[in-house]
């Protein structure tokens, strides 16, 4: 497991800003979706109104058939999240564009409703969006790690903020808390250093030099 730092997720958005999946890096980073669940999504599970998205499904390439929808991985994949003002602009930016390609396509668009598609509104190829991927971290001057360290990188940083591991837990749709505690133990000797400090507003403003 690798996660970005938070100036390295800063320099991942900048860098991949203007690229058509540029929106889904901000998706991955923000929330912690897996790929295929991000690629799965359609229009029609994003409410901009309320700020949040519904995870119904996931993108999967089955050989000799094609991308299909399959179930979420387990129940508790099945959710909804909460989204940044910032991920909330990225994808209205993003549907805009869209609608560009829609256009330019014409007849020949496929009205699959599907929030990240190809300029012709078929399903993105997952292969083609880590090399694409992998080349934002590079423009960004940043490590190449895996597109599903994005989402080690979104349950680290809200962990590290103090977001309780419950939270946490029905926020990636992890079956049961433990697996997220076991997933993200590197994480707690920084919060087991915060104790401390939290025990010692017991003791007012008492002088202890």
């Amino acid at each position: 497991m690798q996660t970005l730092t938070e100036e390295e997720v800063g320099r991942l958005f900048q860098a991949s800003r203007g690229h058509r999946l540029h929106a889904l890096w901000v998706l991955l980073a923000t929330t912690g979706l897996r790929i295929g669940e991000a690629l799965g999504l359609l229009w029609s599970d994003v409410d901009f109104a309320s700020g949040r998205l519904v995870v119904n499904r996931a993108l999967q390439r089955q050989p000799g058939v094609g991308y299909v929808f399959v179930e979420p991985k387990t129940a508790k994949s099945r959710r909804t999240v909460y989204l940044a003002q910032g991920t909330l602009a990225s994808l209205a930016e993003h549907r805009r564009r869209q609608r560009e390609d829609q256009l330019a396509a014409g007849s020949e668009w496929n009205n699959s409703g599907l929030v990240f598609a190809t300029p012709v509104g078929r399903p993105v190829d997952g292969t083609w969006a880590i090399k694409w991927f992998h080349r934002a971290l590079d423009q960004g001057g940043l490590p190449r790690v895996r597109i599903h360290d994005l989402r080690h990188t979104a349950a680290t940083h809200l962990l590290r903020r103090g977001v309780h591991p419950k939270v946490v837990q029905e926020l990636l749709g992890h079956s049961t808390i433990s697996l997220t505690l076991d997933t993200y133990s590197h994480v707690a000797p920084a919060l087991h250093a915060e104790v401390a400090k939290h025990m010692q507003v017991l003791f007012g403003s008492q002088n202890w030099s």
